[in-house]
Formats: C-alpha cells, structure tokens, sequence
C-alpha cells in the first residue's frame, strides 16, 4: 500500500488551528467593532470569512476522520 501525501494527524492539527482561527477572527472583530449582528449587511465580508474558516477545519476533520 502506498504512502499517504499527508497524515491524519497533520490534517486534524491543521482543521483545529483553522477552526479556532476561525472563532479567534470572529471574536476579535467583533470585539474591535462592536458588531455582532451576522445579518448586517456592512459585515457580510467579515463573517464570510468566518464561514470559510470553519467550513474547511469543519470539512477536514471528517476527512481525517473517513481518511483510509
């Protein structure tokens, strides 16, 4: 069998720090901002890329998880 390009472990580690990159951001803008309204329109930049952070530590965990 061969090799894995990238292990679990690498994986989990890198989905984690992208997920909390992703709660970090959020806090802090919304800290700095006062603005913790997701449906205002003037945030919608901001919390897309919340969204995106978490989306993919969110969808590289389950690939780690069902990774063979």
């Amino acid at each position: 069998m061969a090799e894995q390009a990238y292990p679990k472990r690498t994986i989990k580690v890198f989905s984690a720090l992208l997920i909390v990159a992703a709660v970090v951001f959020y806090w802090a803008w919304g800290a700095a901002y006062d603005s913790w309204n997701i449906f205002a329109a003037e945030n919608m930049g901001v919390y897309s890329i919340f969204v995106v952070l978490l989306g993919f530590g969110i969808l590289g965990l389950l690939v780690a998880k069902y990774q063979h």
